[in-house]
Formats: C-alpha cells, sequence, structure tokens
C-alpha cells in the first residue's frame, strides 16, 4: 500500500472519529411561568414551598435568600459548551415574608475575569523531603511508648 493511501486512510479514519453530536442538556428545576407569576410579596416561606416547591438553593447564613434557576446548553463534541438561555428567580424573605423577587436571564449575566494573583502559604517555604517525609516515625500505631493510661 503507498504512502498517500496510507494517509487518506488515515485521515478518514480521524475524520470518522470526529463526533457531530449535538447536546442539549437542561439543567435545574425551574417551576413552570404560571406558577411563578402566582408569587407576590407578603407570602409566607411556606405559601411559596407549597406553590414554587424546593428552591434549586439557599443562600445566605440564615436562609433567607431563595434562587430557583434553570439554563440550556448546547454540547457538540469536544468544543466548549454555549448556554443557550438562562432563568432565575431570586426571592428575599425578611422575618419569613416575601420583601422582594426578581428574574434575571442570560443577558444579566457577567464575564468573571479570573486573577493570576498567587497567595503563599507557610507551606510554600517548606522543602520536598520535609514536606513529604517530615512526619516519619512521629506517628505510633498502639499510642506513645509506655504511658499508662487513666
Amino acid at each position: 500500500m503507498s504512502i498517500r493511501k496510507m494517509l487518506f486512510m488515515g485521515l478518514i479514519m480521524f475524520l470518522g472519529a470526529c463526533s457531530s453530536d449535538l447536546f442539549v442538556v437542561h439543567n435545574g428545576n425551574m417551576p413552570a411561568e404560571e406558577r411563578v407569576a402566582k408569587l407576590q410579596k407578603g407570602q409566607s416561606k411556606e405559601e411559596v414551598m407549597e406553590l414554587l416547591g424546593a428552591p434549586s438553593t439557599v443562600t445566605g447564613l440564615n436562609d433567607n435568600h431563595w434562587v430557583y434557576m434553570s439554563s440550556t446548553v448546547k454540547k457538540v463534541a469536544f468544543l466548549r459548551p454555549q448556554e443557550l438561555e438562562r432563568d432565575i428567580v431570586a426571592i428575599t424573605f425578611k422575618d419569613n415574608i416575601v420583601t422582594s423577587v426578581e428574574h434575571y436571564d442570560l443577558a444579566d449575566g457577567n464575564d468573571i475575569a479570573v486573577d493570576k494573583d498567587v497567595t503563599t502559604s507557610a507551606d510554600s517555604k517548606v522543602g520536598f523531603f520535609r514536606k513529604y517525609f517530615g512526619g516519619v516515625g512521629q506517628y505510633s500505631m498502639f499510642g506513645r511508648g509506655n504511658e499508662k493510661e487513666p
């Protein structure tokens, strides 16, 4: 078999292995629009839970911020996923009563720049041998020496 035929066969096999599959993935648990439309200020947490179900996430330390969200993402083979749509409802409570309801979509999102600064720690100055072999001999499976237990 000639080199040209081998290269051609290799190219055919490579292109055949490349996937052209398209996957559209839906993530989240956004309630139906008619249920979200019934949401009003002044409702209690229990009423919101009955109306919309459990939130996608609860933010804050005091459970007073509920977020319902969903998104649709397109994935093609090995390419970077592309978010097609996003829907977010953020509910804020005060004294277990709804004080605000905010709606967000894909246009409301922001790209976040990743900071490349590095934070040093005390461990970063420890050498290789000390880091990996520094604890050798400091562990005793059966306790310490001849000490008597009280």
